[in-house]
């Protein structure tokens, strides 16, 4: 039975065929070709694509071709920078008011992501999904939610970035023994360790993905990327560190 899309369908499929990158970085989006997969005339889709351009998925080129945007690499290491300030912060906090119950639900979460990994073809987007529920506890749990909107919001290329650690290096096993060991100083109260792990599990994806960010990845990139020597470490930029 065909299906009637409506622009909101459309929307929400390439939305998420974005950031799941079932389209990739540099992908060519092409309207014709999209009226024929969604069945649609053109006006809904450049409708849509008007949408995805402000939410800055998707760069349009009058009168030549439109693109998913590429990652900016700049961009995506200040956002983890960020991330590893504000987290490291509110986990400390929650080490303080860490309750058993509190901790039970931590460890149930993070033995659901266990279950997951250990499957044989684990699925990055359900995994990514379980993996933000994890993270949000302690934000919720020290009345930071706020705070976890915000860091979500304006996210597409750390997203983006996150997700390509998980379709490509798929170390989720590594990913949970990760939680396994932040949970544990959580639990000792260790903020100390506790600050050391959430560093190296937040700068993960680019221990993981190493040199092949340069090389197998450089299209999915903007041009020009100061990439890092050492994760998490500052970096002056270099020509030859360029794509």
């Amino acid at each position: 039975m065909t299906q009637n899309y409506t622009s909101r369908d459309i929307y929400d499929r390439l939305y998420r065929e974005i950031m799941s990158l079932r389209r990739k970085p540099g992908a060519t989006l092409r309207e014709n070709a999209l009226c024929e997969e969604f069945g649609v005339s053109r006006t809904p889709i450049r409708s849509v694509l008007q949408e995805l351009r402000i939410a800055g998925l998707i760069e349009v080129t009058p009168y030549k071709a439109t693109h998913v945007t590429r990652l900016d690499f700049d961009t995506i290491s200040q956002q983890i920078y960020l991330r590893v300030a504000v987290e490291t912060a509110v986990i400390r906090d929650f080490c303080r008011l860490c309750t058993p119950e509190a901790m039970q639900t931590l460890r149930a979460r993070n033995a659901a992501l266990r279950r997951l990994a250990d499957q044989g073809d684990p699925d990055p987007e359900a995994f990514y999904h379980l993996d933000g529920i994890l993270h949000e506890t302690w934000f919720t749990a020290t009345g930071k939610d706020q705070l976890w909107r915000l860091i979500q919001t304006n996210q597409n290329n750390y997203s983006r970035f996150r997700m390509l650690d998980l379709v490509e290096a798929r170390n989720f096993d590594e990913i949970v023994t990760e939680h396994d060991a932040l949970l544990d100083a959580i639990e000792q109260k260790d903020e100390a360790a506790v600050a050391a792990l959430c560093s190296t599990h937040l700068y993960g994806g680019l221990t993981r993905l190493g040199d092949e960010l340069r090389t197998k990845f450089a299209d999915y990139f903007v041009p020009g990327a100061r990439w890092p020597q050492t994760p998490g470490a500052a970096h002056e930029p270099k020509k030859e560190d360029a794509p």
